[in-house]
């Protein structure tokens, strides 16, 4: 079933005779093409893809079982999706409330002779259960990071700034046939690695500092992610405690971590073996987030989620420690839920490594 199809299946059950996708990452899901403009609507009777003349003949190229057509300043947008709900006769279009602004909204309801029904939800819930394509694309772009990180551990020495290494790391990727980054690569030291988003500052490396990265590509327009934090010449027996409690619990989240499991349950499992070993106010996120064509989307394993996660989803598992002034540790792997349990699709090694 193409996702043209899936998206179609689930109209009624949000009371839709149409959807209209607007947004860059469900255009890209709904179409596997990306496109920095265009609106796809899709219907029980046929889809349509309008785009600009950047992408057309691409689009044409890669889009299958969608009409593509062409928006320009004396035919816009809004005049192709208004003969599109002409002639299909749809009342009730469903649009994205959780991208589109106030100014995008109020454009819509003057232009287009139907109503406008929020349905995010739909393109969330479809989302968040990945197909084996998808998860397939997800590896592909793990396998990259990882060999990212494998070449910034030769990289790393006394001396190299953060942002000498979040700089290799970003290469790195690129070579390995990244398209871009997930986001921009976090990479701390030091006293800077108790900040869980910290920025790469022109801090040099110190003998004795732990260093935490996290980073991730996109490949195939779906993200990577994963974080490691390494040590520079010896540790104290504190940051072994520290270490080896965040491996601890990012083994027991992961070990509860199945398709309808709540996403508080693996939070907490998590959570437990931190607050255990004495560190649990220093523990302020939750454990993992989904990713997919985003690096954040739903459902989260969350202290706030409290509902079943379905099997397919794809989550972060990253629980950390931040001692503030000190230093922080944090690791990162990707895991696929499924029936029973689920699959850790990273698979750099997680033992304490000291440079």
């Amino acid at each position: 079933m193409s996702r043209f199809d899936k998206i179609a299946a689930r109209l009624g059950d949000y009371g839709l005779d149409a959807m209209m996708i607007t947004s860059e990452p469900n255009r890209l899901y709904a179409t596997g093409f990306h496109s920095t403009a265009g609106m796809a609507i899709v219907t029980t009777a046929g889809n349509y893809f309008f785009t600009d003349s950047r992408y057309i003949e691409a689009a044409s190229k890669r889009i299958d079982n969608c009409q593509i057509m062409e928006n320009t300043r004396e035919v816009p947008m809004s005049k192709l999706a208004s003969e599109v709900i002409t002639r299909h006769g749809i009342k009730k279009l469903g649009f994205e409330e959780s991208y589109i602004t106030v100014e995008e909204y109020d454009l819509w309801k003057e232009k287009l002779p139907c109503d406008l029904v929020p349905a995010a939800g739909l393109l969330g819930e479809l989302r968040a259960v990945k197909d084996q394509q998808e998860i397939d694309t997800m590896i592909a772009a793990q396998r990259i990071a990882e060999k990212a990180l494998t070449e910034v551990l030769n990289f790393i020495r006394v001396g190299r700034t953060e942002k000498e290494i979040a700089a290799f790391l970003q290469y790195q990727m690129l070579l390995g046939g990244a398209e871009k980054m997930s986001f921009d690569p976090i990479v701390v030291s030091g006293a800077n690695s108790s900040m869980p988003h910290g920025v790469p500052t022109d801090k040099a490396v110190a003998a004795g500092d732990f260093i935490t990265m996290d980073f991730g590509c996109i490949y195939g327009g779906y993200c990577s992610d994963m974080t490691r934090t390494v040590a520079v010449g010896s540790v104290t027996e504190e940051m072994e405690k520290v270490y080896q409690t965040v491996l601890q619990a990012q083994l027991a989240g992961i070990a509860v971590a199945k398709a309808g499991a709540t996403g508080k349950a693996v939070h907490e499992a998590a959570a437990d073996v931190i607050g255990a070993a004495g560190y649990g106010a220093y523990f302020g996120h939750g454990f993992g987030h989904s990713l997919g064509v985003e690096i954040h989307e739903s459902p989260n394993a969350s202290p706030a989620n409290d509902k079943p996660l379905p099997a397919g989803a794809v989550i972060s598992a990253e629980p950390g420690i931040y001692l503030p002034g000190r230093f922080g540790v944090r690791i990162e792997d990707v895991v696929v839920l499924k029936e029973g349990g689920c699959e850790d699709i990273t698979l750099a090694p997680k033992e304490l490594i000291i440079l």
